[in-house]
Formats: structure tokens, C-alpha cells, sequence
């Protein structure tokens, strides 16, 4: 196969990107995962402070810390439109089934119950509710020219930035009157409510771990109190707009050619430039800020608000960086590794979070609260040997990743083709799968 054309109906660039995407979102979700929410935003809240702690929190701060869901979220909007397509196509080939609309929508009715099933029973910090919402809105944009939906995308992601510094701009404002002896009762019950989400106490992280080490109840107790807090408070105002911006970039990305290696190598290298030499730098002086005053809630939340603007471009970075790779055709073994994973992102996605819950869990292994920040990457690295080293096996045997081939029945409401047929006397190899969700 080559890597500059699709292969059946799959393309191999889009799918060692997405593989890479899904490895690359662990090193940020393994924080919620393993310890008490918040130490996901303050290393010093839970996860250790030696240097080597810190030095993970920093690392993880500017290369992957919403870079690689923003990667995985561009692709999401990129297969939006390529599958919206292949359903049109299908249906003129059959005279018949389901068109692009039902085909869509159905995807993402199904990925929202399946979302809300696992952001209560496994891992709060779910994206398949999120991305199930913002892929309701988005779908009628897909036929716009790419300089428009690049143009929407970004007017969302300021409007995104500026929400939120005016909202850094408001708690420093409400402290402020609180330090004075101003603030009025409201003011004083707002700053309250806001601790909650940007300082909590340290007895919530103590109930956290309690909860979490206990059975399976009190692990669902503990998760649905985080998930509703993301649900209702967080993810509308900030990941719902974030996931819309970065899905129509992501679509006028597939559009142009990006993620099917049309562009050029003086264009991808240009995107390299821009991510690492220009976004990478500021990135890295926001997180050095952030460390050197002590991890101030405050100073913290303003300048992270900033960092969400060299963020897609460092996403980009890295997806042009592995694309040019592909298109080299070097390290072939990896990535058909990665490829692999790719096609069942949907179930390493989900397997990471079934994974992580018998490790740290009660009911399970236990180890909630007990790995350090830089201890936890040993379970990052285990579980990227896993899903490396099933994924190819796994499809040269089935159709479709597990997780994948039950949303394809519920879409279709009957069950799909699981088992890979041999191929055809004459043929090249086996069939190919359909695009991945």
C-alpha cells in the first residue's frame, strides 16, 4: 500500500495520525485517572512534587496538554466529512440506505449514550459526549470552502479565548474585593461556588481517593459528581465551543488535503515551524510562569486562557510531523502500528479507560492516589504496548475494532459483518474496513 492514496476505503496517513492522537491523549487523561481531578491542572494539588513530577506536569503541559485531543478532535472533523461523503456515494452505488444525514446523526446519537455510559461507569473525563454535541452542529458546515470553515473555526476558538480571560479578568476581580472587604454576599457566594473548580480543598481530593478506593458504588459516586461538574459547568461554555472550532478546521484540513499527505513538504514543514519554533516557545513560557509563581489559581487560570491560542498550531505540528513521516515511507513497521490503532481508535479509546479503571479502582487493583505524576507514565508506556501490539492482530482477524462494531450495528439497527472473510482467489488481500468513526 502506498501511503499517498487510500487503500480499499481507508487511508493509511488518516489512520496512523488518528493512532497516534489516541496514545498521545493518554499522557494527559492517566492524571484524572489515576488521583484526585484537579491534579490534572495543579501538579501540587496531587501527583508528587519532586522535579521529576514537575518536570511530566511541565513536559506534558506544552507538547500534548489539549494538543493531542485537539489533534484527535481536527480528525473527528475531518471524518465528519469523509464518511458524510462515502454515504452519499454508497447510496447512489446501492440505490438505497442510509444517506449522509441519518448516517450522521445516528452516529452521533449512539456516540452520545455511549459517551454518557462511559463517563459515569469509567472515566469523567469523557470527550464522546462532547464531541457527540458538537458534531450535531457541525455537520451542516461541511460543504463550506476550507478558507471559510478555517475562518468559523478560529473566529470560535478567539471568542473562546477571549470567554475565558474575561473570566480569569472576573475571579481576580472578585478576589480582589474580597481582599478589600467590598465584595457584596453575592460576590462573596460566587467566589465560594468558584473555589470549587479552580482551588478546591484538600479534603475534596481526600474524598476523591477515599471514594475511589472503596467499592464499586462509591467509585460511581465519586465519578458522577466530577462528570455532572464537567457536563453542566465546564464543558458548555469552553469544551462544547473548542470542539466546534477545532472540528471545522480539522474539516477544512481534510478538504485541503492536509491529512491525505497533498500538501506539500515545504507546507507541512511551514506548519512544523510555525507549532514548534513559534507556539512550542510561548507555550513553554506560559508553563514556566505557571511553576515559578507557585501554581497562583489566579495567575494560572489567565495564563492558560492564553495558552488555548498557540494550541492548535502545535496540534498541527505534530500531525504534519508524523505525516511527513508516513510519506517517507521510514519506520513502515511503526507506523502500521500505528494505523492499526487508528482504525480502532473508538476501542482503545474505551479500552484505555476499562484498563485504567481495574488498575486504580477499589473494586480492582486499588492503586488510586498511590502513583506519583511520573510513576504513572509506567502504566502510559504498558498500556501503548498494548494497544500497539493487539490492534494489528486483532483486524487481520475481524472487520472492525469491538467498540467500533457495535456502534456500526446500532447506526445500521442490525448487526454488521465481524469476522474478516478470506479474500477473494485472485485478489491482493482481505477486504477493507469502512472509514473509522
Amino acid at each position: 500500500m502506498t501511503a499517498t492514496a487510500p487503500t480499499g476505503d481507508r487511508y493509511l496517513s488518516i489512520d496512523a495520525v488518528r493512532g497516534f492522537a489516541v496514545l498521545g491523549i493518554l499522557l494527559m487523561n492517566i492524571t484524572g485517572m489515576a488521583g484526585p481531578t484537579f491534579g490534572y491542572i495543579d501538579p501540587t494539588y496531587a501527583g508528587g512534587t519532586t522535579p521529576a513530577d514537575l518536570w511530566t506536569w511541565a513536559v506534558n503541559h506544552v507538547l500534548t496538554d489539549g494538543k493531542m485531543r485537539g489533534l484527535f478532535t481536527m480528525l473527528f472533523g475531518a471524518s465528519t466529512v469523509l464518511i458524510a461523503d462515502r454515504a452519499e456515494q454508497g447510496r447512489i452505488q446501492q440505490g438505497g440506505g442510509l444517506g449522509p444525514v441519518a448516517t450522521h446523526y445516528r452516529r452521533m446519537f449512539w456516540l452520545l449514550v455511549i459517551g454518557m455510559l462511559h463517563a459515569y461507569f469509567l472515566w469523567w473525563g469523557d470527550i464522546l459526549v462532547c464531541y457527540a454535541v458538537a458534531g450535531l452542529l457541525v455537520f451542516p458546515f461541511r460543504k463550506l470552502d476550507p478558507k471559510l470553515l478555517v475562518a468559523l473555526g478560529a473566529l470560535i476558538l478567539v471568542l473562546v479565548v477571549a470567554h475565558n480571560v474575561y473570566g480569569a479578568n472576573q475571579m481576580r476581580a472578585l478576589s480582589d474585593a474580597i481582599a478589600s472587604g467590598t465584595a457584596t454576599p453575592a460576590m462573596t457566594a460566587e467566589w465560594n461556588q468558584a473555589q470549587l473548580l479552580i482551588s478546591p480543598p484538600a479534603s475534596m481530593g481526600d474524598g476523591e481517593i477515599r471514594l475511589f478506593r472503596g467499592g464499586f458504588m462509591e467509585a460511581l459516586q465519586a465519578r458522577a459528581y466530577v462528570a455532572v461538574l464537567m457536563q453542566l459547568f465546564v464543558e458548555p461554555p469552553d469544551g462544547f465551543p473548542e470542539a466546534i472550532g477545532q472540528m471545522l478546521i480539522g474539516m477544512a484540513l481534510f478538504k485541503s488535503g492536509f491529512f491525505t499527505l497533498k500538501w506539500s513538504t515545504k507546507a507541512y514543514a511551514t506548519a512544523m515551524a510555525v507549532g514548534y519554533l513559534i507556539a512550542v516557545p510561548v507555550t513553554a513560557w506560559i508553563t514556566w510562569e505557571i511553576w515559578d509563581n507557585g501554581f497562583d489559581p489566579l495567575l494560572r487560570m489567565n495564563l492558560d486562557a492564553w495558552g488555548a491560542i498557540p494550541r492548535p498550531f502545535i496540534a498541527i505540528a505534530h500531525g504534519s510531523a508524523l505525516l511527513l513521516l508516513v510519506r517517507s515511507g521510514a519506520l513502515s513497521w511503526l507506523i502500521d502500528r500505528f494505523a492499526a490503532a487508528g482504525r480502532m481508535a473508538f476501542s482503545n479509546y474505551l479500552m484505555t479507560s476499562i484498563i485504567t479503571t481495574f488498575l486504580f479502582c477499589g473494586f480492582g487493583l486499588g492503586l488510586y492516589g498511590h502513583l506519583s505524576r511520573f510513576e504513572q507514565l509506567y502504566v502510559v508506556g504498558g498500556i501503548w504496548v498494548f494497544i500497539l501490539v493487539w490492534s494489528k492482530p486483532w483486524l487481520e482477524r475481524f472487520q472492525y475494532g469491538p467498540f467500533e462494531w457495535v456502534w456500526r450495528s446500532l447506526v445500521q439497527w442490525k448487526p454488521q459483518p465481524f469476522v474478516r472473510r478470506p479474500p477473494p482467489p485472485g485478489s491482493q488481500g482481505p477486504a477493507s474496513a469502512e472509514p473509522a468513526g
